[in-house]
């Protein structure tokens, strides 16, 4: 795919894509404060563009900046500038998120948020690896949180506690935040939790707190789509447990052999294919989720149905690294890091609507409407 280039691009048009608002979000975020000339947001952005889009490094962003008569700084006042515009990109991305509504709709209009993290690996065989936790609302598709982390170190890890949770909040995750902690934060801030279940790192008790037996269970879910529930409690700090309900539905025979297929190639991958347990792919004839969703209102087959959604996460961010390269960080800094991964997701954003307005405009590619400037 060619690289925007926002020095030969017709630049109306290309303001006409972005959220209405993208002046004033460069105030609001102070990304202006303290420049001593080039104070304009167009020609301001115009330059990063040229960093993200581009693939251009900062020297060579300079040198095109002031061929096209953009600007006329050093690579380091350019440095300074993709620090001090972090914010103000998050809020570009943040904004062109609440744009994409697929007008879907969820069973008993209850809105959902899909949270899920992504890795992300500077350049080079010691470049540093970061991590996205980022929280989607459906059916509006609208995000809702979006934080930048390193991968070690303390506040870091795959966790619900990456996230602002507020009481009544319906959570759906993958089976990485499958973990007690993460059901009892949920639980004490007095949201809902429907998580893909891991066995082999979580424990699950009865009411009277004798371990659940799972593979039991399991084996009285025979038929195809045949979908099962059963009352647990998940063990918490001290003598606490939280009640919760494992929903569970048996996949098809060519959904199972593909599950198998996957695990054996992560076996032999890792050399381990001579020991990958029994356990394991009788856990893979099945899909297990746990949930702290009111019986009453959530019954299996509607949990089972609600987590469908999560994988909308997952293709977001498929797109955002086919689109922008996204597995790619400069080795600069952590506030220029962060401000350049907020950039190439603003271009990842950009271009896909761009080829949706694309698509729905034929054959010129855009609709005959002057840009909002009077709105920006």
């Amino acid at each position: 795919m060619q690289n925007l280039n926002a020095a030969e691009e017709d630049w109306t048009l290309l303001t006409s894509f972005f959220p209405p608002r993208w002046k004033k979000l460069a105030a609001e975020t102070n990304a202006l404060k303290g420049l001593r000339q080039d104070k304009s947001e167009e020609n301001y952005l115009r330059v990063l563009l040229l960093h993200f889009g581009c693939g251009f490094s900062l020297r060579e962003t300079v040198v095109r900046a002031k061929e096209a008569g953009l600007a006329d700084l050093s690579d380091v006042a350019l440095l300074k500038r993709l620090r001090k515009s972090k914010d103000w990109l998050n809020a570009l991305c943040s904004a062109l998120f609440a744009e994409k509504c697929i007008g879907s709709e969820v069973p008993e209009g209850q809105p959902l948020r899909l949270m899920d993290s992504t890795q992300v690996k500077e350049p080079g065989d010691t470049g540093s690896l970061w991590r996205i936790h980022y929280s989607l609302q459906w059916p509006g598709l609208s995000c809702d949180h979006f934080k930048l982390t390193a991968t070690e170190g303390a506040g870091t890890a795959e966790s619900l506690s990456q996230y602002p949770i507020h009481r009544g909040d319906h959570i759906l995750g993958d089976r990485g935040y499958c973990h007690p902690n993460n059901f009892h934060f949920a639980a004490q801030h007095g949201a809902y939790t429907l998580i893909r279940m891991n066995p082999h790192a979580i424990r699950l008790e009865t009411e009277g707190g004798y371990t659940f037996a799972l593979l039991p269970a399991l084996r009285t879910v025979k038929e195809t789509g045949r979908v099962r529930e059963w009352p647990v409690h998940i063990p918490g700090p001290g003598a606490q447990s939280l009640a919760a309900r494992l929903c569970v539905i048996r996949k098809d025979q060519a959904a199972i052999k593909l599950a198998v297929k996957k695990l054996r190639r992560k076996a032999s991958k890792n050399g381990r294919i001579l020991t990958l347990e029994p356990t394991t792919l009788i856990y893979a004839e099945y899909v297990m989720v746990l949930t702290t969703f009111p019986g009453k209102r959530f019954p299996a087959k509607l949990v089972m149905e609600y987590y469908r959604f999560r994988w909308q996460v997952e293709l977001v961010f498929k797109r955002f690294k086919q689109l922008a390269q996204l597995g790619h960080l400069p080795k600069y800094d952590d506030e220029s890091a962060q401000a350049w991964l907020y950039g190439k997701l603003f271009v990842a954003l950009l271009t896909e609507k761009l080829i949706a307005q694309a698509r729905d405009f034929s054959p010129w590619g855009y609709s005959l409407q002057t840009p909002p400037e009077s709105l920006a």
